[in-house]
C-alpha cells in the first residue's frame, strides 16, 4: 500500500486569556512533531476576559515570535471548524490534569460528531505548568513580584498583566 504524504498542521485553539507559560510549553513541544501550528486565539462565552480578543492576539504572538513553524489567527465558532477552515484536520489540546481530560474527553465525543475528519491530539502539559491557569493568575498578580509571575507567563504578557491588574488595586509589593 502506497504511503501517504500530508501536510501536518495542528490547530491548537483557546481563549489564550492570557497566553501563559503553559500554553507556550504545548505550543513548542507540538512545534517539533508538526510540520506547522495555528494558534486559534477565540472567544469563551463562559469567561469575562481580561484582554482584548486583540490584545490576546498580539500577546500570542509575540509570545511565539521565536518558533518559526507557528502563526496567530483569530477565529470565533467552533474550534473543529476552525481546523476545516484552516485546511488541517488535528485540532491540539493541552491537559493539565485530570479534570482537564475530563471535559476534553467529552469535547472530543461532540468533535467528532461534528466532523469525523478531525482528529484531537492531546499533549499533557509539563509538570512545572500544570497548576497554572488564568483564574490563579488573576488571583496573585497583584500580590506577586516580577519573578514570581515570570515563573507562569512569558515576559511579554508580565506588564500586560500589571497593567490590567493592578490599576486601581493596592500598591505593588515586589516578593520573591
Amino acid at each position: 500500500m502506497p504511503s501517504k504524504t500530508k501536510s501536518l498542521t495542528a490547530v491548537y485553539t483557546g481563549s489564550f486569556d492570557p497566553i501563559t507559560l503553559g500554553h507556550l510549553n504545548v505550543i513548542e513541544r507540538a512545534s517539533r512533531i508538526f510540520e506547522s501550528i495555528i494558534v486559534g486565539v477565540g472567544i469563551n462565552s463562559d469567561k469575562q476576559p481580561t484582554f482584548s480578543l486583540q490584545e490576546r492576539v498580539n500577546l500570542v504572538e509575540a509570545s511565539v515570535v521565536h518558533i518559526e513553524n507557528v502563526r496567530v489567527e483569530l477565529f470565533s465558532g467552533l474550534s473543529v471548524a476552525f481546523v476545516r477552515e484552516q485546511n488541517a484536520n488535528v485540532l491540539l489540546r493541552g491537559v493539565r490534569s485530570l479534570t482537564d481530560i475530563e471535559a476534553e474527553f467529552t469535547m472530543t465525543l461532540a468533535n467528532r460528531k461534528l466532523d469525523p475528519s478531525v482528529e484531537t491530539v492531546f499533549l499533557i502539559a509539563d509538570s512545572q505548568y500544570s497548576h497554572i491557569s488564568s483564574s490563579l493568575l488573576k488571583q496573585i498578580t497583584p500580590l506577586a513580584g516580577d519573578a514570581a509571575l515570570l515563573q507562569f507567563v512569558p515576559v511579554v504578557v508580565l506588564d500586560a498583566l500589571r497593567k490590567k491588574l493592578t490599576e486601581n488595586k493596592q500598591p505593588h509589593i515586589e516578593t520573591a
